[in-house]
């Protein structure tokens, strides 16, 4: 007789261009098709999963997209290889049991200001944008780990927010400029610059 229960997660771990940061991706959808990033512990009452993780004295921030999560530790762990391990345990325990990753209702009391989708009172410029960020944009950011949401928009200028591995990357300012500006110009003419906001 085959026993039914909870499905058998694995967990593997990508490098990000960004030595901080590590990616760990489940064969499971953990948050599907949206994104949540925990600069520190305080910011993360919205999701159970990001506060058990925050209990790692080597865990500084935790991020979460459809089917991985992107941790940063503390600068005064050495590496990585030390504790990956102990990490794949956890997360695969943790979401084997059932534990719950995002709480949807506790993520709505928390002002969420930035995001890529497109509202009705976006102004033309806003939704091509947003488009171009979501169609071109986030899928190449997720291959590493992070995230870059819209911010705002305002005389020529766009504003984005760096999350994941892309907060704090030696690269992400690179990418940012020499990529994504470079495309937004080319495709929207009314952008002159793009510029990265600290969270």
């Amino acid at each position: 007789m085959i026993k039914t229960g909870n499905p058998i997660i694995s967990i593997y771990t990508e490098m990000t261009p960004n030595p901080e940061t590590m990616k760990f991706v489940a064969n499971k959808l953990l948050y599907p098709g949206k994104s949540i990033d925990f600069a520190d512990e305080s910011l993360a009452t919205p999701s159970p999963l990001a506060k058990e993780l925050f209990s790692f004295p080597f865990i500084k921030s935790v991020f979460i997209a459809s089917n991985f999560i992107t941790l940063t530790k503390t600068i005064d762990t050495e590496d990585w290889q030390d504790i990956i391990p102990t990490i794949k345990e956890f997360l695969k325990q943790y979401l084997e049991n059932g534990g719950m990753v995002v709480n949807e209702e506790e993520v709505a009391k928390v002002k969420q200001e930035a995001s890529n989708t497109v509202s009705a009172d976006d102004d033309d410029i806003v939704k091509r944008v947003k488009e171009l960020l979501e169609n071109y944009v986030k899928p190449a950011v997720e291959m590493d780990g992070g995230a870059i949401q819209f911010k705002s928009y305002n005389d020529g200028v766009v504003n984005l927010m760096l999350q994941g591995s892309c907060s704090g990357c030696p690269s992400s300012m690179i990418t940012l400029k020499a990529g994504i500006e470079g495309m937004m110009k080319r495709m929207i003419p009314e952008v002159k610059e793009v510029v990265a906001e600290a969270e």
